[in-house]
């Protein structure tokens, strides 16, 4: 399985960070956060990033799909520490879109997690509008990390 990129792992790669508490009920029985309850932290900080950057805005009749979502376990993660999800968009396509995260504990990387949504409506996939691709383009990762 190919690892994240180092850029990935650099809390300054990203334009938008949400620190959401770990609680016991994410703990595995060897005392770690779980895979489904990391997943569950990189979806409320995507759901933070969309809404805090008015990004879940959308025409009537349209709707974002999560096409994929892929994570990448880097560190063991440990309640009762916060974990800290930074956000920007990787890939923009003509209807699709990458959001890359990565999660921090202590200030270090535990996770990263890429997840491709797609714009549909009735028809399926549908165009990113230009004002949606604009505000993307504003919110791009910076891949400039060793």
């Amino acid at each position: 399985m190919p690892r994240s990129e180092s850029w990935q792992r650099d809390p300054e790669s990203y334009p938008f960070s949400t620190v959401t508490e770990t609680r016991f009920q994410d703990l595995d029985p060897l005392g770690h956060i779980n895979n489904v309850a990391m997943a569950a932290l990189f979806e409320n900080g995507r759901v933070r990033f969309n809404r805090n950057l008015g990004l879940e805005r959308r025409q009537p009749g349209e709707r974002w799909l999560i096409a994929s979502v892929s994570i990448d376990y880097v560190a063991e993660a440990h309640f009762p520490d916060p974990v800290e999800v930074m956000s920007g968009i990787g890939r923009i396509g003509s209807s699709s879109w990458d959001i890359y995260s990565a999660a921090f504990q202590q200030g270090v990387c535990v996770a990263t997690c890429v997840s491709t949504l797609v714009l549909t409506d009735k028809n399926g996939p549908k165009p990113i509008p230009e004002p949606l691709r604009k505000r993307y383009e504003e919110l791009l990762v910076r891949k400039t990390a060793g």
